[in-house]
């Protein structure tokens, strides 16, 4: 056999059609139905009412949808090539918020470019990830296991989340890290070195403590003793927890809910989204959405392991991991079982940049799905 005929054989050309046809309908149906749960309680948040926040989330949306299909359809090849180039783009946009960023909520996170308004550190979760698995697509398993090889991967994400410290944003910068790692696990690196840095972390813990924001270390402090001052700094984690117990196990009826209705819950269109979900529809509803995320990140692992790529792979292991960092995190913040570090629901909470890099994250899982088969060298070439 010819060797070219061999080498298309091993990586077909799809057609755009035939793209189409392999878009993953299942975790698209899944986004769709988690994203009516947002819209359903962006509404209820209004008080009835699809403004300020539900329309405007559907319009994002629809956005994001059209973003999700042009990455899932661009071959993967493609974003191994520009992974580092969209890597230092949005180290360059976190660098610009330090000089011309908005101040919003006491912080300094948002670009105003006028028609949007964009949040560099969420799009930096993506783009770390990308540059992640594109080095270490690069590297054979014994390369893998060479100290000196993980310095430059560690730098890479080192740097952001230091640029988003500074925000500060201590919650986004924990997210940037455990991203990274989760790559960093799949790739190969061995579990002693997570324990060392693990070791590392908490020794420097009485340093780093004196170079927390005044909030952060009450946000700390409440999350171990929330009744300590209620009426303050515990007074979100005690009025979600006060609504979670409301809601029993079918809750109060839709828009029914006294928390959220008659505002004692805070920030109940963005972080405390999840608390308002629980009084309303109870134990049942809290569950339903929980199984909702669970099968749309099976369905991302399940495209991890099916690729032939270790950059699909990785990249797809990644962005899974992150959505499962997503939901974790902020329900375990609302429940009161970690502190309160403003990480939004994915697809449910109010938030453009959240949600159309959410969308774009899926997009790439699903050009992993597409592109699945494709083989490609260490080199970034295909394989004949």
């Amino acid at each position: 056999m010819p060797a070219d005929t061999f080498l298309a054989t091993r990586n077909p050309v799809m057609s755009l059609r035939q793209k189409v046809w392999q878009l993953n309908w299942g975790m698209m149906l899944l986004l769709c139905l988690v994203a009516g749960v947002g819209f359903s309680m962006l509404y209820s948040a209004a008080n009835g009412s699809f403004t300020p926040w539900a329309s405007a989330q559907m319009m994002r949306f629809g956005v994001g949808f059209v973003l999700m299909i042009v990455a899932a359809l661009i071959d993967i090849r493609f974003w191994l090539r520009y992974a580092y180039l969209i890597y230092f783009s949005s180290l360059a946009l976190l660098g610009a918020v330090e000089i011309m960023g908005d101040i919003g909520m006491g912080a300094q996170r948002w670009i105003d470019l006028g028609f949007v308004r964009l949040q560099p550190s969420e799009m930096m979760k993506v783009a770390l990830i990308l540059a992640l698995a594109r080095y270490f697509h690069g590297l054979s398993g014994e390369e893998v296991g060479r100290p000196t090889l993980l310095l430059v991967p560690m730098a890479m994400a080192f740097a952001p989340a230091a640029l988003v410290m500074k925000q500060p944003d201590l919650g986004t910068a924990g997210m940037l890290l455990m991203g990274g790692g989760a790559v960093f696990f799949a790739a190969g690196v061995r579990l002693w070195k997570f324990a060392l840095l693990l070791a590392l972390g908490l020794a420097s813990g009485p340093i780093a403590w004196g170079f927390l924001h005044d909030y952060q270390k009450d946000r700390v402090l409440t999350f171990l003793n929330p009744e300590n001052d209620p009426l303050g700094a515990g007074y979100h984690t005690l009025q979600a927890m006060i609504g979670f117990g409301s809601g029993g196990l079918t809750g109060k009826g839709f828009m029914q809910g006294t928390q959220s209705q008659l505002n004692f819950l805070p920030e109940k269109q963005t972080d405390f989204i999840f608390t308002m979900l629980a009084e309303e529809f109870g134990l049942v509803g809290s569950l339903t959405l929980l199984t909702l995320y669970f099968l749309l990140i099976c369905y991302g692992y399940a495209i991890a392991f099916r690729a032939r790529s270790q950059f699909a792979r990785l990249l797809a292991l990644g962005l899974t991991t992150n959505l499962f960092f997503y939901v974790s995190i902020n329900m375990a913040m609302v429940m009161g079982l970690f502190p309160v570090v403003g990480i939004p629901l994915p697809l449910v909470s109010y938030g453009g940049t959240v949600l159309l890099t959410v969308m774009g994250s899926m997009g790439l899982v699903m050009s992993c799905y597409i592109h699945r088969d494709v083989r490609i060298s260490r080199r970034g070439t295909p394989e004949g």
